[in-house]
């Protein structure tokens, strides 16, 4: 049987200060279960979902990076979320995605958030993602990714798709839904990690994260506390699911122009 223990971290981000959070996170890593394989954080975790990046931004060699390799090795699990990234000239929204044995693959959110400014002052990334880890084929997303359908389709069978955010309480009824809606119509497990607590702009954040499998089943869904939840996922009973109710198959083959 192929397996996945999945950890979500749920997050009240202290703002700007990625020591803090360090901190904070350390203290709930070092309550999970043993069986943990994967751990989720939410985004832009060390120092919430700020649009001043020139004052936080990080590259790949910097502490928050440096830490969660740290974590990744010590409790044997990898270990993902995202961080404001600085590379070259630009500024990212990266998820950054920690192996055990410390390899990192990485993903750019292709969506930044306009209403926001998000778009104005880190560059949107350049195309969509697949990891493998542990038997698993996983597609990342970030926020406000998880809004574009077409951007989420399953064409490349992955089995796992993850989506990390700072999803506001006035809009929570939408990440309930396409949290999941992205499962259902991509039969694959879905789990979204938001944080908690409230944020420099005075925006409130709810929670809410939660995983569900291929058919919409809730496996998990968390309240507004800042506390961890751990769960599995199956990959033969997705195989399973996905033979019973081959709905891939008849999905509609199109190009964008």
């Amino acid at each position: 049987m192929i397996s996945l223990h999945i950890a979500i971290l749920q997050h009240n981000s202290v703002w700007h200060n990625p020591m803090a959070n360090e901190e904070q996170l350390e203290k709930q890593l070092h309550e999970l279960p043993k069986e943990t394989s994967l751990v989720v954080l939410p985004e832009m975790w060390a120092t919430g979902f700020t649009m001043k990046p020139e004052v936080v931004a990080e590259t790949m060699k910097s502490p928050s990076i440096q830490w969660m390799k740290e974590m990744a090795k010590a409790h044997h699990t990898a270990i993902c979320g995202s961080l404001a990234i600085k590379e070259g000239e630009h500024f990212y929204n990266r998820f950054i995605f920690v192996h055990p044995n410390q390899h990192i693959d990485t993903y750019d959110k292709v969506h930044p958030y306009t209403p926001s400014g998000e778009s104005k002052v880190y560059r949107a990334g350049a195309g969509f993602a697949l990891i493998e880890y542990a038997g698993f084929r996983i597609r990342p997303l970030v926020c406000y990714d998880l809004r574009f359908p077409v951007f989420a389709r399953n064409t490349d069978n992955y089995d796992l798709l993850i989506c990390v955010a700072n999803w506001p309480a006035a809009r929570i009824q939408a990440w309930n839904a396409l949290l999941r809606a992205r499962a259902i119509e991509n039969m694959a497990f879905s789990v979204g990690v938001n944080r908690t607590g409230k944020d420099a702009y005075r925006l409130t954040y709810p929670g809410a994260s939660a995983a569900y499998n291929a058919l919409g089943d809730e496996l998990i869904f968390m309240n507004e506390e800042e506390t961890s939840a751990s769960f599995t996922i199956d990959l033969d009973n997705l195989h399973k699911t996905r033979k019973k109710l081959p709905f891939l198959e008849d999905r509609d083959n199109f190009t964008l122009k």
